[in-house]
Protein backbone atom coordinates (compact mmCIF):
# COMPACT_ATOMS: atom_id res chain seq x y z
CA UNK A 1 0.00 0.00 0.00
CA UNK A 2 1.42 3.70 -0.93
CA UNK A 3 2.05 5.68 1.55
CA UNK A 4 -0.44 8.97 1.93
CA UNK A 5 0.42 12.07 1.14
CA UNK A 6 -0.43 15.75 1.76
CA UNK A 7 -0.51 17.64 5.03
CA UNK A 8 -1.98 14.68 7.17
CA UNK A 9 1.24 12.51 6.16
CA UNK A 10 2.99 15.48 6.99
CA UNK A 11 1.66 15.72 10.90
CA UNK A 12 1.31 11.85 11.18
CA UNK A 13 4.99 11.01 9.77
CA UNK A 14 6.82 13.48 12.38
CA UNK A 15 4.45 11.86 15.39
CA UNK A 16 5.16 8.36 14.70
CA UNK A 17 8.99 9.21 14.61
CA UNK A 18 8.40 11.67 17.52
CA UNK A 19 6.57 8.23 19.56
CA UNK A 20 9.28 5.72 18.31
CA UNK A 21 11.89 8.01 19.47
CA UNK A 22 10.51 8.28 23.00
CA UNK A 23 9.35 4.29 23.46
CA UNK A 24 13.18 3.12 22.26
CA UNK A 25 14.56 5.30 24.73
CA UNK A 26 12.02 4.22 27.45
CA UNK A 27 11.70 0.73 26.89
CA UNK A 28 14.51 -0.34 24.16
CA UNK A 29 14.21 -1.63 20.59
CA UNK A 30 13.69 -5.17 20.78
CA UNK A 31 10.85 -4.57 23.61
CA UNK A 32 8.95 -1.78 21.46
CA UNK A 33 6.27 -2.98 18.99
CA UNK A 34 4.93 -1.02 16.12
CA UNK A 35 1.39 -1.55 17.28
CA UNK A 36 2.63 0.01 20.50
CA UNK A 37 4.07 2.95 18.35
CA UNK A 38 0.88 2.97 16.24
CA UNK A 39 -1.18 2.86 19.68
CA UNK A 40 0.83 5.63 20.79
CA UNK A 41 0.10 8.06 17.94
CA UNK A 42 -3.36 7.25 17.74
CA UNK A 43 -3.57 5.42 14.94
CA UNK A 44 -4.98 2.04 13.50
CA UNK A 45 -2.14 -0.27 14.17
CA UNK A 46 -2.12 -1.80 10.44
CA UNK A 47 -2.48 1.77 9.54
CA UNK A 48 0.81 3.08 10.49
CA UNK A 49 2.65 1.05 7.45
CA UNK A 50 1.06 3.36 5.37
CA UNK A 51 3.88 6.16 6.66
CA UNK A 52 6.76 3.41 7.45
CA UNK A 53 7.36 0.03 5.87
CA UNK A 54 8.27 -1.26 9.07
CA UNK A 55 10.69 -0.74 12.76
CA UNK A 56 14.31 -1.59 11.54
CA UNK A 57 13.48 2.08 8.82
CA UNK A 58 12.25 3.96 11.77
CA UNK A 59 15.39 3.53 13.88
CA UNK A 60 17.71 3.98 11.17
CA UNK A 61 15.91 7.08 9.79
CA UNK A 62 15.96 7.88 13.68
CA UNK A 63 19.54 7.61 14.06
CA UNK A 64 20.47 8.99 10.31
CA UNK A 65 18.44 11.93 10.94
CA UNK A 66 19.69 12.90 14.29
CA UNK A 67 23.93 12.32 12.83
CA UNK A 68 22.66 14.39 9.67
CA UNK A 69 21.16 17.42 11.77
CA UNK A 70 24.32 17.19 13.85
CA UNK A 71 27.01 17.72 10.89
CA UNK A 72 24.76 20.00 9.25
CA UNK A 73 24.78 22.52 12.40
CA UNK A 74 28.57 22.20 12.68
CA UNK A 75 30.31 25.25 11.97
CA UNK A 76 33.79 25.19 10.05
CA UNK A 77 34.74 26.60 12.97
CA UNK A 78 37.90 29.37 13.15
CA UNK A 79 41.47 28.35 11.94
CA UNK A 80 43.09 28.47 14.88
CA UNK A 81 42.83 24.93 16.44
CA UNK A 82 42.63 26.47 19.80
CA UNK A 83 39.85 28.31 19.47
CA UNK A 84 38.41 25.17 16.29
CA UNK A 85 38.58 22.96 19.45
CA UNK A 86 36.65 25.23 21.98
CA UNK A 87 33.79 25.80 19.69
CA UNK A 88 33.78 22.48 19.16
CA UNK A 89 33.22 21.76 22.89
CA UNK A 90 31.28 23.87 22.96
CA UNK A 91 28.85 23.24 20.34
CA UNK A 92 28.92 19.44 20.89
CA UNK A 93 27.63 20.54 24.63
CA UNK A 94 24.89 22.60 23.57
CA UNK A 95 23.57 20.16 20.38
CA UNK A 96 23.14 17.27 22.58
CA UNK A 97 21.90 18.39 25.68
CA UNK A 98 18.44 19.16 24.65
CA UNK A 99 18.34 15.88 23.01
CA UNK A 100 18.98 13.01 25.73
CA UNK A 101 16.51 10.34 23.55
CA UNK A 102 18.65 10.99 20.48
CA UNK A 103 21.84 10.36 22.39
CA UNK A 104 20.49 6.89 23.85
CA UNK A 105 19.40 5.54 20.95
CA UNK A 106 22.04 6.42 18.99
CA UNK A 107 24.48 4.35 21.24
CA UNK A 108 22.36 1.91 22.63
CA UNK A 109 20.73 0.87 19.48
CA UNK A 110 23.31 1.05 17.26
CA UNK A 111 23.71 -2.53 17.45
CA UNK A 112 20.46 -3.12 16.40
CA UNK A 113 20.64 -1.80 13.01
CA UNK A 114 20.99 -4.40 10.09
CA UNK A 115 24.82 -4.60 8.42
CA UNK A 116 23.97 -1.51 5.64
CA UNK A 117 22.44 0.82 8.00
CA UNK A 118 25.23 -0.21 10.50
CA UNK A 119 27.49 1.32 8.06
CA UNK A 120 25.56 4.26 7.38
CA UNK A 121 25.21 5.53 10.61
CA UNK A 122 28.95 4.38 11.19
CA UNK A 123 29.65 6.43 8.28
CA UNK A 124 28.41 9.99 9.59
CA UNK A 125 29.75 9.09 13.08
CA UNK A 126 32.88 8.72 11.68
CA UNK A 127 32.78 11.98 9.61
CA UNK A 128 31.94 13.43 12.31
CA UNK A 129 34.86 12.21 14.29
CA UNK A 130 37.26 13.61 11.80
CA UNK A 131 36.32 16.96 12.08
CA UNK A 132 37.92 16.58 15.58
CA UNK A 133 40.80 14.77 14.74
CA UNK A 134 41.77 17.09 11.88
CA UNK A 135 41.42 19.92 14.28
CA UNK A 136 43.71 17.63 17.23
CA UNK A 137 45.96 17.22 14.41
CA UNK A 138 47.02 20.56 13.53
CA UNK A 139 47.29 21.47 16.95
CA UNK A 140 49.89 18.93 17.93
CA UNK A 141 51.21 20.05 13.86
CA UNK A 142 51.67 23.40 15.08
CA UNK A 143 52.52 22.53 18.66
CA UNK A 144 49.82 23.77 20.70
CA UNK A 145 48.32 20.23 21.54
CA UNK A 146 49.96 17.46 23.31
CA UNK A 147 48.35 14.37 22.45
CA UNK A 148 49.87 11.28 21.43
CA UNK A 149 47.24 9.92 19.18
CA UNK A 150 44.90 12.36 17.37
CA UNK A 151 42.21 10.09 16.66
CA UNK A 152 42.26 8.35 19.72
CA UNK A 153 42.00 11.89 21.80
CA UNK A 154 38.72 12.62 19.66
CA UNK A 155 37.21 9.30 20.57
CA UNK A 156 38.31 10.41 24.43
CA UNK A 157 36.81 13.61 23.94
CA UNK A 158 33.69 12.73 22.42
CA UNK A 159 33.07 10.18 25.24
CA UNK A 160 33.65 12.69 27.46
CA UNK A 161 31.29 15.48 26.30
CA UNK A 162 28.69 13.36 25.34
CA UNK A 163 28.11 11.89 28.89
CA UNK A 164 27.02 15.03 30.16
CA UNK A 165 23.21 14.25 28.77
CA UNK A 166 23.40 11.18 31.71
CA UNK A 167 23.23 13.34 34.60
CA UNK A 168 22.73 16.83 33.47
CA UNK A 169 19.54 18.69 35.09
CA UNK A 170 18.37 22.39 34.01
CA UNK A 171 17.32 23.17 37.11
CA UNK A 172 20.99 21.78 38.76
CA UNK A 173 23.90 23.51 40.43
CA UNK A 174 25.19 24.60 36.78
CA UNK A 175 23.51 26.15 34.41
CA UNK A 176 24.65 24.69 30.37
CA UNK A 177 26.64 27.65 29.69
CA UNK A 178 28.72 26.95 32.75
CA UNK A 179 28.85 23.38 32.12
CA UNK A 180 30.30 24.12 29.06
CA UNK A 181 32.76 26.13 30.74
CA UNK A 182 33.48 23.11 32.95
CA UNK A 183 34.26 20.93 30.16
CA UNK A 184 36.30 23.19 28.36
CA UNK A 185 38.51 23.20 30.83
CA UNK A 186 38.66 19.52 31.48
CA UNK A 187 39.37 19.02 27.57
CA UNK A 188 41.95 21.93 27.55
CA UNK A 189 43.98 20.01 30.05
CA UNK A 190 43.50 16.70 28.54
CA UNK A 191 45.22 18.26 25.76
CA UNK A 192 48.28 20.13 27.45
CA UNK A 193 46.71 23.63 27.61
CA UNK A 194 46.51 25.80 30.25
CA UNK A 195 43.24 27.66 30.22
CA UNK A 196 42.36 30.72 32.78
CA UNK A 197 38.95 29.97 34.27
CA UNK A 198 36.76 32.32 33.37
CA UNK A 199 33.82 29.84 33.17
CA UNK A 200 30.01 31.54 34.58
CA UNK A 201 28.94 30.97 38.46
CA UNK A 202 27.13 28.36 39.36
CA UNK A 203 23.10 28.75 38.63
CA UNK A 204 20.92 28.15 41.33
Amino acid sequence: MARKTGSHSEITGPKIQAAALRLFSQHGYAAVSMRQIAADVGVQAGAIYNYVPDKQTLLSELLVSHMEALLASLDPGPDDPIQALEAFVRHHIAYHLPRPDDVFISYMELRNLTPDNHATVSGLRQTYEATLESILAEGVAAGQFHVPDAKIASYAIIALLTGVVNWFKPDGRLSAEGLADEYWQMVAQLVGLQVANGGDSPAG
